[in-house]
């Protein structure tokens, strides 16, 4: 089992961040890889932050793989082969589809509860 913890910082211009912090003792940086329908990315980052002791991961997202749906990333430890992390990325007309139907519930439940409360105002008066 791996013993890296990983925090999310922010995704920015195209790359998402988080800290690798070690709950042991260990040395040395982190061997991370990050995988795509189980193709793994390139040009991933681990930079050390000696004085903290911690490691910044930067995870270039690919245009390639940026698509309508859910496009998800796993993030392994090397070293263990142990899923330390994931994060998602979800647009296009599906992601629409499914706001436009949640906002549309809420508005019947919204509607629904303005009637009962208007009935209960006219039921005490």
């Amino acid at each position: 089992m791996s013993d890296l913890t990983l925090t999310k910082t922010r995704l920015f211009e195209g790359v998402w961040e988080g800290v690798l912090t070690r709950e042991s003792g260990g040395t040395g940086t982190p061997e991370i890889e990050v995988t795509h329908l189980q193709e793994p990315l390139e040009d991933v980052e681990v930079i050390a932050r000696s004085q903290e002791k911690l490691w910044v991961l930067r995870v270039p997202i690919p245009t390639h793989v940026i698509a309508d749906g859910v496009q998800t990333f796993v993030i392994t430890d090397k070293a263990t082969g142990d899923r330390i992390g994931d994060f998602a990325l979800m647009s296009g007309d599906a992601l629409a589809y499914d706001i436009r139907a949640e906002v549309t519930l809420l508005r019947e439940e919204l509607d629904l509860l303005k009637r009962a409360f208007r009935r209960h105002c006219l039921e005490t008066m």
